[in-house]
């Protein structure tokens, strides 16, 4: 079992920056990827970024050159670091990770970017 654990969310005003963080633990020995996803009020889950185990990365049309995706082996995280945020980027994120084909997710957090 691998578990998820979210923080950074928040308030932001359009133009500002926000850095996620997605702290995992239990067992991801042959981890396969890890992403962000966001879901907006009334909208599907959307995927955002995505880091895979061979180090590429894959970003939404809508976020690319403002949101980067990076992660930290020694402690398990994966970061997701957005700038020039606008309203529309206001969303539940949600961290997730394939583990051995398996998905796994965060409870989520939320961001608001206020015009």
């Amino acid at each position: 079992q691998v578990q998820l654990v979210e923080s950074g969310g928040g308030l932001v005003q359009a133009g500002g920056s926000l850095r996620l963080s997605c702290a995992a633990s239990g067992s991801i020995f042959g981890l396969n990827a890890m992403g962000w996803y966001r879901q907006a009020p009334g909208k599907q889950r959307e995927p955002v970024a995505f880091l895979f185990s061979d180090s590429r990365t894959n970003y939404a049309d809508s976020v690319k050159g403002r949101f980067t995706i990076s992660r930290d082996n020694a402690k398990n995280t994966v970061y997701l670091q957005m700038n020039s945020l606008k309203p529309e980027d206001t969303a539940v994120y949600y961290c997730n990770y394939i583990v051995r084909g398996s998905n796994y997710w965060g409870q989520g957090t939320q961001v608001t970017v206020s015009s």
